[in-house]
């Protein structure tokens, strides 16, 4: 297959390319490399990647002229980046991915995968499946959902359209990320050997990258009479967690005598979702967890590295959040590059 992959040398994405290309497809990857090219050093020299620098908001279409499969990952990443600056969020995770949707669907493209987040659903107090209402709370979950309203009824019989709804994602990338929960819980016991917990009582799914990476592979393979038109909510039930539980999850497999200190978070997200639709109709099953996870990330810390595949990651990329508010300082409105 010929594959677009927006967004492909972020957190996730430099983790999918490489499989996708191991798997024999051909990937274009489409990304502003903010954070530069080398998180795809892996596959840097294969054949079969191509790496486009734009910007999904005003790339050429005939980018999309041979393209089967459209695997729509660029986005602002998470919540607080998306607050930096609400307007943005919503003309690139929005307006932007509706856009590259619309091209895909009149250049022929049969299929096309959008990165959502479990997020929209914001505060519910029965456990979320696909027919909740979705009750977004901040720019980035209402940018996914209007996303979603957009996307999804362009779907037809010539056209998929998926939208997988990803736990809070964690585990090690070439693109590592400490702003998500596990991994920045790790991280504090790295400097400070304790883990600082922020609303603890708060409830939120998980994933591992690894697993996250399957659930796309899975929906590429599906035929589209399972997945057009179709929300998934991707992870696993057992990893429904209350954010205290969790730290002290990441904690005991860490050091069992690992300190938790409770401060104030002014997120208001809490919810459980279920993932019995994507075990169903995909066979989804997880083969990640928490505490074999948390064990990797903090050896690899331990070693002032973090190593994946042939890629040697330093400490630099925990400034993402200060980073990524500069970036969107530089970054255009106007199709040009600054």
């Amino acid at each position: 297959m010929n594959i677009l992959v927006t967004g492909g040398a972020g957190y996730v994405g430099s983790v999918l390319v490489p499989e996708l290309i191991k798997d024999g497809h051909k990937v274009k990857v489409l990304d502003r490399f903010f954070f530069g090219k080398e998180t795809l050093d892996s596959v840097s020299n294969n054949e079969n990647l191509k790496l486009i620098q734009d910007d999904i908001r005003w790339f050429d279409p005939k980018i999309l002229n041979d393209i089967d499969i459209v695997m729509d990952l660029a986005a602002l990443s998470n919540d607080p980046v998306g607050a930096l600056d609400p307007e943005k969020t919503y003309d690139i995770n929005h307006k932007g991915r509706a856009r590259v949707a619309k091209l895909s669907k009149s250049s022929g493209v049969k299929k096309y995968i959008l990165a959502s987040s479990a997020s929209i659903y914001g505060q519910q107090k029965q456990i979320a499946t696909e027919e909740s209402s979705v009750s977004p709370l901040t720019a980035y979950s209402k940018a996914n959902r209007k996303a979603e309203v957009d996307i999804l009824p362009l779907g037809n019989e010539y056209f998929s359209v998926t939208s997988l709804r990803f736990s809070s994602v964690y585990g090690v990338s070439p693109r590592m990320r400490f702003d998500l929960a596990i991994n920045g819980m790790i991280l504090d016991f790295f400097k400070k050997k304790k883990i600082i917990i922020f609303g603890g009582n708060n409830k939120r799914p998980f994933i591992h990258i690894k697993d996250a990476v399957q659930a796309y592979k899975l929906v590429l393979d599906a035929p589209s009479s399972k997945i057009n038109g179709q929300i998934f909510n991707v992870g696993a039930n057992e990893q429904n967690y209350l954010i205290s539980d969790l730290a002290k999850e990441v904690g005991d497999a860490l050091d069992p005598n690992c300190e938790l200190e409770i401060s104030h978070t002014p997120d208001d997200r809490s919810y459980f979702a279920s993932f019995d639709k994507i075990n169903n109709v995909l066979n989804f099953k997880v083969q990640n967890n928490v505490k074999d996870s948390s064990k990797e990330m903090f050896s690899a810390l331990v070693n002032n590295k973090l190593d994946f595949g042939d890629k040697t990651i330093t400490l630099k990329w925990y400034n993402h959040i200060k980073k990524t508010k500069t970036l969107l300082e530089k970054c255009s409105i106007n199709g040009q590059f600054l």
